[in-house]
């Protein structure tokens, strides 16, 4: 069945708050064919659990359970690209978005020649409730911010509650950076054309249960999808912030060196330990900042650590063999060198993005689903409704 909205929601631990707001969003919905995507990033808490047991009672609920891969940009991508409905909204799981706005959003989209609609924290009649003013700061610091990559003069780019036309999507989705958590910005960004919205003033409210997924490494992110807009269609931000890691390491090299020779070390000894901790140095460097997304833990570190030690010691040789080329054949040496060490970081950032930092495979697991209730209430005890949101089985 193609719904005419749906309504797609990551989750990362949102355990005891998935039932709740299906029924909230239930409620705002009555008379509207709807469905609700909820993609969850394997949650530990038992989330994805709790979705299943909506599933099966209910036709218009589904749950895209990812593995290996977080990132809430990326799983918002996902949940909007497995549905064939004709609007999409999306909001958090957490309970702070208003979810009686989606009638008012819904037939706004349906009735007006526009293309998106968001719900703004910062609009006159908003209301946000315990949100600190360092937070307030931020935000605004970000929205003036985001003006450098959109066309629009949003009053809140960075809100994660808007709808948008199916027609929107696939005009932008190739174009879509995936990467921190603002992916209503990313849209606007990556348009190519200006888009036609509406702001709707939000009731923004406190978090019913669970933990703020906000710190330093959101804050990382959203810098890192503002530098892609910029400049990634020049040169891929990644491989930027790749070069930055391994300047600093040249750096740490040479302190090292510095530091042996001054200890009476041999050339030979001082530049092998000089080489070794620039290499450690740059590897967890980039496992923390460039590679940030795909992060080794646990005892991945191991091998993403050995694997970096290979591929960089190749570079290294590789490096060597064009510099020593290029100058045997009258190419000066500052040019040969430098050509050297660009082909030799462009070895070591391909060779290190597909084996050291590569995207984990998704591992098959049996999905536990409880048999549905023979009785036409379902599991929750909720009983048929009339706008489409059925228990499965119900008559």
């Amino acid at each position: 069945m193609i719904y005419d909205l749906a309504i797609v929601i990551p989750t990362l631990n949102e355990a005891n708050n998935v039932k709740i707001l299906f029924d909230k969003v239930s409620s705002a919905l009555q008379g509207i064919s709807w469905e609700i995507i909820f993609v969850d990033d394997d949650s530990p808490d038992g989330t994805m659990e709790v979705i299943r047991n909506l599933e099966v009672v209910y036709n218009n609920v589904r749950g895209l359970q990812r593995v290996g891969r977080r990132g809430l940009s990326s799983a918002c991508i996902e949940g909007m690209m497995a549905t064939g409905a004709r609007h999409i909204a999306v909001m958090d799981a957490d309970l702070q978005h208003d979810e009686t706005l989606l009638p008012r959003m819904y037939e706004a989209l349906r009735g007006n020649d526009l293309d998106i609609v968001l719900a703004s924290r910062f609009l006159e009649g908003s209301t946000i409730e315990n949100f600190a003013r360092q937070r307030q700061r931020i935000s605004r610091m970000g929205i003036r911010l985001t003006r450098l990559i959109t066309h629009a003069r949003l009053s809140d780019p960075l809100s994660g509650f808007f709808m948008l036309k199916r027609d929107v999507l696939r005009d932008v989705v190739h174009r879509l950076s995936g990467q921190g958590f603002k992916i209503m910005l990313d849209i606007f960004a990556s348009s190519p054309r200006p888009l036609r919205y509406a702001e709707f003033p939000l009731i923004f409210r406190q978090r019913h249960a669970g933990e703020s997924k906000l710190d330093t490494l959101v804050a990382m992110e959203f810098l890192f999808m503002l530098a892609d807009k910029m400049f990634g269609h020049i040169l891929p931000v990644r491989f930027v912030l790749f070069v930055m890691v391994g300047l600093l390491g040249v750096i740490l090299h040479l302190a090292v060196l510095a530091l042996g020779l001054t200890a009476g070390t041999e050339f030979l000894w001082a530049q092998v330990i000089a080489t070794l901790v620039a290499m450690t140095s740059n590897f967890f460097g980039n496992n923390w900042f460039t590679y940030h997304d795909r992060r080794l833990k646990g005892v991945e570190i191991v091998r993403g650590l050995m694997s970096f030690y290979i591929a960089c010691s190749i570079g290294a040789l590789v490096n060597f063999v064009i510099a020593e080329s290029l100058y045997e054949h009258t190419v000066s040496w500052t040019l040969s060198g430098a050509l050297g060490a660009v082909v030799g970081s462009v070895w070591n950032y391909g060779v290190t993005s597909t084996f050291t930092w590569k995207h984990k495979p998704i591992p098959l697991r049996p999905i536990h689903v409880p048999a549905p209730s023979a009785r036409t209430r379902g599991i929750f005890g909720e009983a048929a409704n009339d706008d489409g949101n059925s228990p499965r089985g119900a008559t």
